[in-house]
């Protein structure tokens, strides 16, 4: 999570299959009342075929959203909003991309019991995957986080497509500037974002003597969901149990983004909750605004 849209430095990253979405929402008119009317429906659910399901109707942008989360130990997840063909503008940097140290923090003491991975129907992600282009690796962890955070927050109405939001327009699921998702979860090379100096983003100065971001003057969001090390002390999970809480784990950031979502929004399905969540993970209204979009045509391809 970053203080401003901090992201990661490296080359030039091609167009993804959502490009054409990101086109029409720039074009479209989208009064402040619809966009209103969009989110504050974003987590309504109703069951069916053994899944939960949410919709949401957007007439401007012409897209159903249809938020899917599979029924997994006991737990019932719900959907909201994510984003999804944004590729966000690239934040010049003048420093060269670090090599950080692989020393993840160690597990705290609240731990669910397995791993996301166990938790989520391969059929529903592989089907899913397909229809929205979601790297399969980072659809398990969005479930999986969406089921946990519905266990350990019942009130909370997080749903999987929101996460998806969030993970698409920090790191486009874990694959930017070449990065990508492997069998672990672990994003390889790491994702670095660049030196929040206060030039472009706010400015802070290194807390973690460079742990998880290899830079020992500033901070740097890491990651797939790209959390900040002073947040990432605070909130930092363990999504795969493996006892220790790595950002650049999908399974543990993915994690670590549903708890701090639920915590400070409460009740998602509520609209102002929900902006008010996306905006303490970010703090700007193009940022909100992108994850709404997105959330939306993620929800409709579900």
């Amino acid at each position: 999570m970053t203080p401003t849209s901090a992201r990661s430095e490296g080359p030039p990253v091609e167009a993804d299959p959502l490009s054409e979405f990101d086109a029409l929402l720039a074009s479209a008119d989208v009064d402040d009342t619809e966009e209103d009317d969009l989110v504050q429906t974003l987590a309504s659910s109703r069951t069916g075929r053994g899944w939960v399901i949410g919709s949401v109707l957007s007439a401007a942008l012409g897209v159903v959203l249809v938020a899917a989360a599979l029924v997994a130990a006991s737990l019932s997840p719900r959907p909201d909003p994510d984003p999804t063909s944004y590729v966000a503008a690239e934040l010049s940097g003048t420093t060269p991309r670090p090599d950080p140290r692989q020393t993840p923090y160690a597990a705290p003491s609240q731990q669910h019991e397995r791993p996301l991975t166990d938790l989520v129907d391969e059929n529903w992600v592989a089907e899913l995957s397909d229809d929205t282009s979601i790297p399969v690796r980072a659809l398990i962890a969005y479930a999986g986080a969406s089921l946990v955070a519905t266990s350990e927050y019942p009130a909370c109405g997080l749903g999987w497509n929101t996460l998806a939001g969030i993970g698409h327009v920090e790191s486009e699921h874990g694959t930017i500037h070449g990065s990508h998702l492997g069998a672990d979860g672990v994003a390889r090379p790491a994702i670095i974002g660049i030196p929040l100096t206060g030039e472009t983003t706010e400015a802070i100065r290194d807390t973690d003597a460079g742990m998880l971001d290899g830079d020992a003057v500033w901070d740097r969001a890491v990651g797939p969901m790209q959390f900040i090390p002073t947040t990432w002390a605070q909130w930092g999970a363990d999504g795969n149990g493996d006892g220790i809480r790595d950002p650049q784990n999908i399974d543990d950031s993915a994690l670590a983004a549903a708890r701090y979502l639920c915590d400070v929004g409460g009740d998602l399905t509520v609209a102002d909750n929900w902006i008010a969540a996306i905006h303490a993970y970010n703090p700007t209204i193009e940022y909100n605004n992108r994850v709404a979009d997105a959330a939306a045509y993620y929800a409709g391809r579900g």
